[in-house]
């Protein structure tokens, strides 16, 4: 059976900002390896999508709301 076209993710907005952090720093650092470059491109477009998403990162407040996202995401089961 093939996949669907699209796919939808579920992601607390708090998973949502830690995924992004990671994504952003990923990107910004030059230790990053991609087997594929299609690899590159998805990681790209998700973390485009998350910035679209996601109010704190304009906030002033942005490195406490990350820190309490990490925190809640640790603590999850």
């Amino acid at each position: 059976m093939l996949s669907p076209e699209k796919i939808t993710i579920d992601l607390t907005s708090k998973e949502a900002l830690v995924l992004f952090e990671f994504l952003y720093r990923f990107y910004n650092e030059d230790s990053y390896t991609f087997e594929d470059e299609a690899e590159q491109k998805v990681l790209c477009k998700l973390e485009g999508i998350l910035e679209g998403q996601l109010v704190e990162l304009v906030h002033p407040d942005y490195v406490r709301f990350l820190a309490e996202a990490r925190e809640q995401v640790r603590a999850d089961d």
